[in-house]
């Protein structure tokens, strides 16, 4: 059991926590939230002794071992198995220990507990953890310096898990994880069979692998039974009794201060006064809670452009003379809610700055629209930022003729205020250096937005800002995230990278996990025909699935919604068509009519594949 009583600890004057307290049993799994720079990371390192408490204890039961990824395992020669493995310190030592002992009783010893803490096992393990952190057999033989500082992260990750400590202190493990990783790693965490503390901004991870919220404000700690859905759910059922709490308090001082104001100078009811005055005094203030602070993010809005925006025909991709990606055949139209799905090191990011112009293509052809302009996050971005220079310096550069108060406008809608705009960017935190880079990509009002992992160090709250702000935009979206939950709110389309092509995946993203976590390889059957035009074979007599009409009626809203659009996109070209200063430029009309041409082809494309989808719900309906 952990208990933490009644701790007090300040850094540089300024208290993180004030009297907190909160037991956690053995065995539970908890996630550990709060507002950026709380003081989360910090109890942790109180807990593992690196800090001393002003006042208060932090107890654990003797001889409880502690785990946590502090640092990236060291890159040297040896394997990254071996690394893993040499975690376990007490297995390493013996298996030396047997190596060079002679003493029969000695060795008895070692063998006896050799064999009660599985250590023949071990090998086998540590691979399974590996495996799911998305290291192939081979993989695992190399050496931890053929790999990359994030890799080596997921190399320490793998040594504290196969280690088992009694108590694991995970701080933001998947930000160095793709989702198949992070899928993995809830499953992992909910069957630990000892006690768990993790910090993250996962949603999902934080819905499916804890039972349990610690939740640390204001200097204090409370603990919430069930996942993060429900702790959202009691924090704001809390917060609203609260606030009526304070609303009626407010309400009795109102009135008893007016019975004093009115009657304290009058000798009849001057006692009654004086108690009333006492009933003030006593009054234990009731603070209505201020509201979450929830920064917009603010994307620019870009034109229209007519569909596709991007159109690719035997396309094929890769570095130098190595192909990762070949034949691809897509289109992209400016409406379009793109999710790549797909195991990691299958072409994922390559197909991403294919999209965005960072790489050219091998083979085949690719064909962007004229004014197309395409907006790139990716994490390395991150630490391409100039360290020394400040938020308003970086947006400065690219805006050298805009007026001071327009550049911190900028700043302000991506949540960078005052304080931070001028701060280096050195000192500022991971979430803000992200968001930076997202204001950088989006700054020139792109019509096509790629995000490779954009949510990498935001919080909860600034992963729902963005997944607002995604919706609300008007360009185009390609996602690759390892959060579920932004995935299943902002993409409407799924691309599946595997094995050298690209293809839409026939399910949603609760199929992809099950796929993933199952070890399958094949999505579920499709209700909906291929787009190649082939008409589907008759299904069995059977009726369809309520998911299946439900998904059939999201297929026709979606065709619905892209021929409103277009016919919007119509009528303005049509206005622009009938106005005679048109064809003063003779250059102008033709641009315009070459547009309304390509318009009205992909309206008669929409409108057909919305009477196909109209005409499968119909059918799904009749069953």
């Amino acid at each position: 059991m952990l208990k933490i009583d009644d701790i007090s600890y300040s850094i540089a004057g300024r208290p993180l926590f004030a009297n907190a307290s909160a037991t956690i049993p053995d065995g539970h799994k908890v996630g550990l939230v709060g507002p950026n720079g709380a003081g989360k990371t910090t109890l942790f390192r109180l807990i593992r002794g690196e800090l001393t408490l002003d006042g208060g204890t932090i107890s654990l039961p003797s001889r409880a071992r502690i785990g946590g990824v502090a640092q990236e395992a060291p890159g040297n020669a040896r394997s990254v198995l071996d690394t893993v493995l040499d975690a376990d310190a007490e297995r390493a030592a013996l298996m030396t220990e047997a190596h060079d002992a002679t003493d029969p009783a000695r060795i008895a010893e070692i063998q006896t507990r050799l064999t009660d803490i599985d250590a023949w096992s071990a090998e086998a393990r540590a691979a399974t953890i590996l495996k799911g952190l998305g290291f192939s057999d081979e993989d695992q033989l190399r050496p931890t310096s053929d790999y990359s500082g994030g890799w080596r992260m997921r190399v320490a990750l793998a040594g504290v898990l196969f280690s088992q400590p009694d108590l694991l202190l995970l701080d933001e493990p998947t930000n160095y994880l793709d989702l198949e990783g992070a899928l993995w790693l809830e499953t992992y965490l909910a069957r630990y069979p000892y006690t768990v503390i993790v910090i993250s901004h996962d949603r999902g991870l934080l819905n499916r692998a804890v039972g349990h919220i610690l939740h640390l404000d204001d200097k204090q700690l409370t603990l919430y039974t069930g996942g993060y859905d429900q702790f959202a759910r009691a924090r704001a059922e809390r917060r609203a009794l609260q606030a009526a709490e304070a609303k009626k308090q407010d309400a009795r001082r109102a009135h008893l201060q007016s019975f004093v104001d009115r009657f304290r100078a009058k000798a009849s009811k001057a006692k009654q006064a004086q108690a009333r005055i006492k009933m003030l005094a006593r009054m234990e203030p009731i603070t209505a809670p201020e509201e979450a602070k929830f920064h917009r993010f603010t994307f620019p809005e870009p034109e229209q452009l007519s569909p596709p925006i991007i159109g690719m025909d035997g396309v094929s991709i890769g570095y130098d003379d190595r192909t990762v990606l070949r034949r691809l055949s897509l289109r992209i139209d400016q409406d379009d809610r793109i999710a790549l799905l797909g195991r990691n090191g299958q072409g994922k990011s390559t197909l991403s700055k294919l999209l965005a112009g960072r790489l050219a293509p091998m083979a085949g052809q690719i064909t962007r629209s004229s004014k197309l302009r395409v907006g790139y996050f990716a994490q390395h971005q991150v630490d391409e930022l100039v360290l020394g220079d400040t938020p308003l310096d970086h947006v400065r550069r690219l805006r050298p003729d805009e007026a001071p108060a327009r550049l911190r406008a900028r700043l302000a809608g991506f949540g960078l205020m005052e304080a931070q705009a001028e701060t280096r960017v050195g000192q500022l935190s991971g979430g803000q250096k992200a968001r930076l880079s997202l204001l950088i990509a989006t700054i020139d009002a792109p019509h096509l937005l790629v995000l490779d992992e954009p949510t990498n160090h935001l919080d909860i709250e600034s992963r729902e800002a963005l997944t607002e702000a995604l919706n609300s935009f008007s360009g185009a979206v390609v996602l690759v995230s390892h959060d579920m939950h932004l995935l299943s709110l902002v993409a409407d389309r799924l691309w599946l990278v595997d094995q050298g092509g690209v293809a839409p995946w026939q399910g949603d993203l609760d199929d992809y996990r099950k796929m993933l976590l199952t070890g399958e390889d094949k999505a579920p059957k499709d209700p909906r025909p291929a787009e190649t035009g082939t008409e589907p074979r008759p299904a069995a007599a059977k009726r369809p699935s309520r998911e299946v009409v439900l998904e059939l009626r999201a297929e026709a809203r979606r065709a619905e919604e892209r021929v409103e659009k277009l016919t919007a996109m119509l009528e303005k070209l049509d206005a622009i068509m009938a106005d005679p200063a048109t064809y003063d430029d003779a250059q102008k009309a033709e641009s315009f009519g070459r547009k309304h041409a390509e318009a009205s082809e992909a309206m008669l494309r929409a409108e057909s594949l919305w009477m196909q989808a109209l005409e499968r719900l119909e059918a799904a309906e009749r069953a």
